[in-house]
């Protein structure tokens, strides 16, 4: 996607999942998500406080408005629920190798929502939409620290292979790659 891409953030429905942007309205579902110890142990370590993810959002939000993609809230079609998050990035990260301008994929559900498949529905949703763009990258990474079993499994259904080994932050960390 092109830089300082004006972006509305799109709709995605899959069987069960609704994929939509985030409003001022998700604050307090992110705060629960970003606050439980199950969903930031491979993410950021610890948990977030309300003005951490105030941030994050409005992140979020930018990442849309400058590249042309970003996070999606995910909710259950059936019910409205707040299942949680999964989009795509460019965050600089500082790691060896570096990703580069290579669009980084991303998920992370409330631990209510493990083992329905929904971060794989997801997660391949936000890849196929990815794939579908008139500007689709021809790969994209994942980072996924090496103990994320779960991750690593949603990982190779979307087709992501291992290419390399990192330390990222401090933890043993595999830096994976698919082609939308």
């Amino acid at each position: 996607m092109p830089a300082n891409a004006s972006h509305a953030i799109p709709r995605i429905e899959t069987p069960r999942l609704r994929l939509r942007g985030h409003t001022a309205a998700d604050f307090a579902a992110s705060c629960t998500l970003w606050a439980e110890p199950d969903v930031v142990r491979f993410t950021v370590g610890k948990p977030q406080t309300p003005e951490e993810v105030w941030s994050r959002l409005l992140r979020y939000l930018g990442l849309w408005a400058l590249l042309g993609y970003g996070y999606w809230v995910v909710e259950e079609k059936a019910t409205g629920t707040f299942v949680g998050e999964v989009g795509l990035c460019n965050f600089h990260r500082d790691i060896d190798p570096p990703l580069g301008n290579t669009p980084e994929i991303g998920w992370t559900l409330l631990p209510g929502h493990y083992g329905k498949g929904y971060a794989t529905e997801a997660a391949q949703a936000c890849m196929h939409w990815l794939a579908a763009s008139q500007h689709a990258p021809e790969e994209v990474a994942c980072i996924i620290q090496k103990e994320n079993e779960a991750s690593l499994r949603v990982a190779a259904k979307c087709g992501f292979q291992i290419r390399h080994t990192a330390t990222y932050k401090g933890k043993p960390t595999f830096i994976l790659y698919a082609h939308p």
